[in-house]
């Protein structure tokens, strides 16, 4: 597939949460329950769209407000692993309307595609969304949180925030709660994590926007996987 169309596929993903028959590997994480919807998030750090490696997942696959989430590796018959996206095919703007992000983000990323990301353990959705709890700050580590509190649970697909990244297939997946615009908060990871210990929680942390082009470190690029394994 062409890296244009790897691209798609992967916002598709989280925007749409329907599983496409371009999608970028054969086999996704995410239980087979789940169903064609379910979302695996993986990290550039990590992993690859030929490899993912490591998706995010529910530790210890609690449903409970406050549960962080990580990544861990990626498996067919493990529900913690199972996200869905409650409204698809949405942009910031269409979040905004449901009162789930802030004028202020609104006009910021209103165009840009955004999604939630639920969980939903074996196709069994909590209610419960991968968010913060409260407002964003500098390492703050993610955690379920009500899909209906507002500013804490929407993230923006940023491929246009980043060129530099998206020609790669990778693009940084900005925080929702967000009020600094120019190095807006977004899903980051740890450098150098010993996978064969448990891996950490996701964090928020301001993009490190780099040169003219905007590159960013791998531990800020994310892509997406759809279904589950079969």
């Amino acid at each position: 597939m062409g890296l244009k169309r790897t691209i798609q596929v992967a916002v598709a993903a989280l925007v749409a949460g329907a599983v496409s028959v371009a999608a970028p590997v054969a086999a996704s994480a995410g239980t087979p329950a789940c169903g064609p919807g379910c979302i695996g998030v993986f990290s550039d750090e990590l992993g690859s769209y030929a490899q993912p490696n490591f998706v995010e997942h529910v530790w210890g696959g609690t449903a409970r407000i406050g549960t962080p989430t990580g990544l861990t590796q990626a498996s067919g018959s493990d529900s913690s692993e199972d996200f869905v996206n409650p409204h698809p095919n949405e942009a910031v703007s269409d979040y905004y309307n449901l009162g789930l992000v802030s004028g202020a983000v609104n006009r910021h990323y209103g165009s840009l595609k955004a999604s939630q990301l639920e969980y939903a353990p074996f196709g069994v959705r909590t209610g419960l969304c991968v968010g913060v709890a409260a407002d964003p700050y500098q390492n703050e580590a993610l955690s379920l949180q009500s899909c209906t509190v507002p500013g804490r649970t929407v993230w923006i697909i940023g491929t246009s925030l980043s060129p530099a990244a998206a020609a790669t297939g990778f693009f940084p997946i900005v925080s929702g709660a967000t009020s600094d615009f120019s190095h807006p908060f977004a899903m980051s990871y740890p450098r150098h994590v010993d996978t064969s210990e448990m891996l950490p929680p996701i964090r928020l942390q301001r993009l490190r926007f780099q040169g003219a082009d905007h590159a960013l470190p791998a531990q800020q690029l994310w892509g997406v996987k759809l279904g589950g394994l079969q």
